[in-house]
């Protein structure tokens, strides 16, 4: 018996023209999705406002969405989130990987050795996406919610992964950068950034030293896979008085530490 040939599902006539491609409605009701995942609640008004479209519009595409659990709104305020159904789907992109999984136990004892919140974050269309976290019990501590986005050059993370470019990739990647600046303290002439990638794969941890936020520092370490590929990262965030100059050495080899124990367990030797 011949085995059943998996059917792709893709047109005989399909074209990777985007404009081709594209389904108008369904590119709306994304865009309201990304609106939603990126504010505290919206109304309606404020979509429409927000994303040029009519009242009317929106609303049908609220409605569909809201009949598939995909959002929901709060009565009270009138205010349109994201529903249970898009959780259930985002999760699914963590499942593709055991990274989660596995950094998780690190992550935790990574945090009750420094004291600090531990950060967990892979590289997404030329930026940081932080995946999973664990918080410190301080009041004051950093909090990335999971799909928060950062630039490469001004986080810890993002500099460990930009130090494990090869040359041909750091070129590409300086070709399209933007090296925007945050602080005094943020990186944004492309030499001096070459130079801290220098300086992180020497030392095998990355230094954020308040150059996205004022107050805050970060220490990062990649992580990486069977195949010697970064593929991750891992961190520790906190203010400055917590994380002073001197200690910034001895924190650095405990995530670089973390880093090789996650790596180990996805087969990285």
């Amino acid at each position: 018996m011949k085995p059943t040939q998996r059917r792709m599902g893709r047109p005989k006539n399909f074209s990777t023209n985007e404009k081709q491609t594209t389904i108008l409605a369904l590119d709306r009701a994304l865009d309201v999705l990304d609106a939603l995942a990126h504010a505290n609640g919206m109304t309606l008004s404020e979509l429409s406002t927000h994303l040029d479209q009519s009242p009317a519009t929106m609303h049908r595409v609220l409605a569909t969405l809201h009949a598939r659990d995909v959002v929901e709104m709060d009565p009270k305020t009138q205010a349109w989130h994201i529903g249970s159904a898009a959780f259930r789907m985002g999760s699914a992109f963590l499942r593709r990987s055991s990274i989660v999984e596995r950094s998780r136990p690190i992550m935790r004892e990574l945090m009750e050795t420094t004291g600090e919140t531990s950060n967990l974050g892979i590289e997404r269309h030329g930026e940081v996406m932080f995946i999973s976290q664990v918080e410190t019990n301080e009041s004051i501590r950093a909090f990335f919610p999971p799909g928060t986005l950062s630039p490469m050059h001004a986080s810890g993370i993002g500099k460990a992964l930009l130090s494990c470019y090869s040359d041909r990739r750091a070129d590409q990647y300086f070709r399209t950068a933007r090296l925007t600046g945050f602080t005094e303290k943020t990186i944004t002439r492309p030499d001096d950034l070459r130079d801290e990638m220098n300086r992180i794969r020497e030392k095998g941890w990355a230094f954020d030293d308040e150059e996205k936020a004022g107050g805050m520092r970060c220490i990062a370490a990649p992580i990486r896979d069977i195949y010697g590929e970064a593929v991750a990262g891992i961190s520790i965030s906190g203010p400055t008085h917590r994380i002073p100059e001197d200690a910034v050495e001895q924190i650095g080899s405990l995530v670089a530490d973390a880093a090789a124990k996650v790596s180990r367990g996805l087969g990285s030797s």
